[in-house]
């Protein structure tokens, strides 16, 4: 069901350290440490983001959750569901090769003003 998800952090340091703590006897470990960005999963899978004060992400309202969508379709209706339902478009359908070369990802701000997405990791 999902993906991953962004928490919005004050102090990202402090965040890293609490997080490897209590996610360590879970079998998750930070995988990706890039200034005010943290990434915690599996070996080299980062499912939960954290994201500092420095980021885009961090002046968004509420939390970012994005779904596992099973093609580039069910991402394109995500989104047009989505927007037809009152939410708002945060971006539209599309490949994103910044997050990787089969990133295929569509993103809504919902009605409570959290940050949801719809993403595809498969090939057309």
């Amino acid at each position: 069901m999902f993906d991953h998800i962004g928490l919005r952090v004050s102090d990202v340091p402090r965040s890293v350290r609490f997080y490897q703590q209590v996610l360590a006897p879970l079998g998750f470990e930070l995988c990706m440490h890039e200034g005010e960005l943290a990434g915690f999963g599996k070996p080299g899978q980062a499912q939960l983001w954290l994201h500092g004060a420095g980021t885009d992400a961090a002046t968004a309202r509420g939390v970012h959750v994005a779904f596992e969508a099973t093609s580039r379709e069910a991402v394109e209706r995500f989104h047009h569901e989505g927007i037809h339902g009152g939410g708002a478009d945060n971006g539209k359908p599309g490949l994103r090769s910044d997050y990787g070369p089969t990133y295929y990802a569509a993103f809504l701000i919902d009605p409570d003003g959290n940050n949801i997405e719809a993403v595809c990791m498969s090939g057309p």
